[in-house]
């Protein structure tokens, strides 16, 4: 009994059991049940300034995107207050710099009227991403035992052997493609997001509170080349 009150309460499980992510890869987010995701960083356009002709073009454009489809997509959109905190910092290190007293004077003011602006205004910074999928069972383009071949056995480990993930990444990377190029058609910016990318996307969503004030380092100088595992 003394034994046990002085080792404390056992630790809790890992928050890594609860999320769908195994590894991340070779810019690839590989999953649990062995299915393989891809996140494209998609920008915006400002529809509602197009004109009628340029705003029934671009919904040509999406419906046709649409039909094309052969496999789901996930469309997510990131609110999060917009931080300013490296702006206002270069400002006030060119402050500190400036011999003339009115241009730093000037700076002063401005500074403070930005940072009222964001606080009062609410200003919001928004992100849109094309989350796209392969599952060997969702690829039409195979024979139904071929595709049964890759499922994922569960009695097989989590990590997929290297040269079945390398396989099905190229068609993952086939689908991105496709998908690049409908994007761009509808005048979109459009990028499959890297390791680097992925992981501070996760990071960012998993620690929302912290993200700001705990930035990650750079995966290759964590020592870990290019292969993070979540799970």
């Amino acid at each position: 009994m003394q034994s046990q009150k002085l080792a404390g309460p056992k630790a809790g499980p890992a928050a890594q059991r609860f999320i769908d992510i195994a590894e991340i890869k070779e810019d690839t987010v590989v999953l649990k049940d062995g299915t393989l995701r891809a996140v494209v960083l998609v920008s915006s356009i400002n529809f509602a300034l197009k004109s009628e002709d340029e705003q029934s073009a671009i919904i040509s454009q999406y419906v046709s995107f649409l039909n094309a489809l052969e496999y789901p997509l996930q469309i997510v959109i990131q609110s999060r207050r917009l931080n300013i905190d490296k702006y206002i910092d270069r400002l006030r290190e060119n402050e500190k710099s400036q011999t003339n007293e009115l241009l730093r004077a000037q700076i002063s003011d401005y500074c403070a009227f930005v940072q009222e602006l964001v606080t009062l205004g609410q200003i919001m910074q928004k992100q849109f991403f094309v989350v796209v999928p392969y599952n060997p069972l969702s690829d039409l383009r195979k024979g139904f035992f071929q595709r049964l071949s890759e499922v994922f056995s569960p009695a097989l480990s989590v990590k997929l052997a290297e040269d079945r993930f390398l396989k099905r990444r190229a068609d993952l990377v086939s689908r991105v493609g496709h998908i690049l190029g409908g994007l761009q058609s509808m005048g979109l910016k459009a990028v499959m997001l890297d390791t680097q990318g992925l992981i501070e996307l996760f990071y960012r969503v998993y620690n929302p509170d912290v993200f700001d004030t705990q930035k990650m380092q750079d995966t290759n100088k964590l020592g870990v080349s290019d292969n993070i595992a979540v799970a």
